[in-house]
């Protein structure tokens, strides 16, 4: 099965109810880079959401802060970190880790645990390269996959945010959504074959 049919299989039916191009369009021509498909595939069919109580996913089009400015906001803040000279980030041994625009790290998403999902730019024109860190530690790991399959991994309990970084939880996925102005709305994914 494909990442992303593992995906929805796990987080069920998504409703896409923000899914607009020219809302990708505008962030894209603001990054001044393209984000990858899966990745607003995903977003569009069920963002703003939260995952098991975890992992935020925001949307451009959303009501509220929206994606825009979480990837504006996680920019400046990683930026004014004085990083250590020895950070572990690979593809920026020479720089130290960068964040923002075509040569930069661009944030995806994050979780409540403080931990960050990040676009890296492409080495020797490989795509699919994600950095991830605990937002506590000065560590990038590298995973050169697409954002599907390190979702489907993330949501299936891998380590995908450096070693011994697991956060699985058995049973359906819970989802909530925080609709402007309004309770939360909780919901399970489908059972998990797990």
């Amino acid at each position: 099965m494909e990442p992303l049919q593992r995906v929805f299989a796990m987080m069920g039916e998504p409703d896409a109810r923000y899914a607009d191009p020219d809302a990708w369009n505008r962030l894209e021509e603001e990054l001044g880079l393209a984000l990858p498909e899966d990745y607003k595939t995903l977003v569009d069919g069920y963002a703003p959401i939260q995952v098991n109580g975890h992992l935020h996913l925001e949307h451009p089009a959303a009501p509220g802060l929206g994606l825009s400015s979480f990837m504006a906001q996680t920019v400046e803040a990683f930026t004014s970190i004085t990083w250590d000279e020895d950070v572990l980030c690979p593809g920026f041994e020479s720089t130290g880790p960068l964040f923002g625009g075509e040569k930069g790290m661009v944030p995806l998403c994050s979780t409540d645990r403080g931990e960050y999902v990040f676009l890296a730019p492409k080495v020797d024109g490989e795509p699919g390269r994600l950095l991830t860190c605990d937002g506590d530690e000065q560590d990038f790991y590298e995973y050169r996959m697409s954002f599907g399959e390190w979702l489907s991994r993330y949501l299936t309990g891998d380590d995908m945010v450096g070693p011994h970084s697991a956060a699985f939880y058995p049973g359906p996925l819970l989802m909530e959504r925080w609709p402007a102005g309004q309770q939360s709305v909780e919901w399970y994914g489908p059972e998990r074959g797990m």
